[in-house]
């Protein structure tokens, strides 16, 4: 719990408190508003307490994932008889793993030449000679 204290913390915390109270106001405002005739206001005042639930939900979330991670931190180190991770964790997070390097083997024998390649490429080298050029001056 330590950690939800901690200036950053204290910052979300803060946060949280003045969205709520400030898309709440917001909807009490809309809902005086559509009373007094505005009938398009009746939209925003359930909008309002809809995103301060959301504010809510998302802090509330991330609480909860900072203190398993506090969980996680805190628990011992595993010996060396534990088995590999699976590749996707008990939790909704798969497992980060490093990349698998491959090397290549160039390819033996000869490798017949693609005339359409080819011509791409003397065209390409064409436009890099003549930078004014337009597609159209292709003399090939």
């Amino acid at each position: 719990m330590r950690r939800l204290w901690t200036p950053a913390w204290i910052a979300r915390h803060v946060a949280m408190v003045v969205l709520v109270v400030g898309f709440l106001g917001l909807g009490w405002w809309q809902i005086s508003r559509a009373a007094a005739g505005n009938s398009l206001s009746w939209g925003y005042a359930v909008e309002w307490p809809i995103f301060a639930g959301f504010v809510v939900y998302v802090w509330w979330r991330e609480v909860k994932l900072a203190r398993r991670r506090e969980a996680e931190a805190d628990a011992p180190p595993a010996g060396p008889a534990v088995e590999p991770t699976p590749a996707v964790t008990t939790g909704s997070r798969p497992a980060v793993r490093r990349p698998v390097r491959v090397s290549r083997v160039p390819a033996t024998g000869e490798v017949a030449e693609d005339t359409d390649l080819a011509a791409y490429n003397h065209y390409l080298s064409w436009l890099n000679a003549n930078p004014g050029a337009r597609p159209g001056d292709y003399p090939g």
